[in-house]
């Protein structure tokens, strides 16, 4: 498990000088990510130095486009899933709106303060300061009058394209769990707090905690999936109900989670779910009997299958 340094600790402590480092947002780190990422550790090798992984305290668009974004993982989960990559350290650099609007080379400078890394490695889209001006070859040249090499690489590809996270959302978005995953390299999952919901699950047979998922993270198509849901660091079977049950007048979206073989009090809690597979699409039922029975289906595929 590698360090994790706010961008002042790790200047205070000389962490990035002659370091090899890897910059992004790198949310849902995923394959692309990591594939950034390997160029930095292969070149700490190469050069005897430090690998660091170089992130924000939260995504740029969170500030910018907070209305419109979707995100694969809250900012805690990414900067903990980059510090389980085999790196050295992972600098988190406090994000605002006076930080971006500095023209490129006040940015750069704001951000190393004279700790200056041996070499940097970004994707070759990467874009830092005022309106996003500044671009790769920006950064190559700050880095050369600095003896940084700076690096803008081609995105890994699979089935011949890039892996993103846009690419990712939309996978994600259709409910195709299993190849979002491929692409992530890892599980999606979501996190939240369990709150009241309905409550008609309990009088069906089939108790759900209704999930409280900011809008911010509701990145996955409605519909049934098989999940895994993680309760107090315990793993449980689940059948999860991702959107509006149109079955019930007045309902809205939520994610309902019914977890399998587990009778205990999950209010105002904290569960995990991870999604492995999408089961069928939301439906209107024509009366009870056939809502009941649909889900006990559901419900015994996710026994048989996980």
């Amino acid at each position: 498990m590698a360090q994790i340094y706010s961008s002042q600790e790790a200047l205070e402590a000389g962490i990035l000088n002659g370091s090899a480092c890897a910059f992004g947002v790198f949310d849902g780190v995923h394959r692309g990510h990591k594939y950034i990422i390997d160029f930095a550790r292969e070149a700490a090798s190469t050069l005897g130095a430090k690998s660091v992984v170089l992130t924000f305290d939260i995504d740029p668009d969170e500030m910018f486009r907070a209305s419109s974004l979707k995100k694969l993982m809250s900012n805690e989960d990414r900067i903990a899933e980059l510090a389980r990559l085999d790196v050295d350290a992972v600098v988190v650099f406090p994000f605002s709106r006076e930080f971006a609007a500095q023209d490129p080379d006040d940015f750069l400078e704001t951000a190393f303060r004279g700790n200056i890394p041996s070499s940097l490695h970004v994707g070759y889209d990467f874009r830092f300061g005022k309106k996003a001006s500044g671009k790769v070859e920006h950064l190559i040249e700050w880095g050369a009058a600095r003896g940084m090499e700076a690096v803008g690489h081609d995105l890994a590809a699979v089935d011949g394209a890039p892996v993103t996270a846009t690419r990712i959302r939309g996978l994600l978005a259709e409910g195709k769990i299993e190849q979002a995953r491929r692409l992530l390299g890892h599980g999606y999952a979501v996190e939240g707090e369990v709150e009241a919901g309905r409550g008609e699950g309990r009088d069906f047979g089939f108790k759900t905690a209704n999930l409280h998922v900011p809008d911010m993270m509701k990145v996955l198509g409605d519909g049934v999936y098989a999940a895994y849901a993680y309760v107090d660091g315990v793993r449980y079977k689940a059948a999860v109900s991702v959107g509006v049950a149109p079955t019930f007048e007045g309902a809205k979206a939520n994610t309902e989670v019914h977890i399998l073989d587990f009778d205990g009090d999950l209010y105002g809690k904290p569960i995990r779910v991870e999604f492995t597979h999408w089961l069928r699409p939301m439906m209107t039922f024509p009366n009870v009997d056939e809502l009941i029975a649909t889900v006990m289906s559901n419900i015994d595929w996710v026994r048989r299958n996980l």
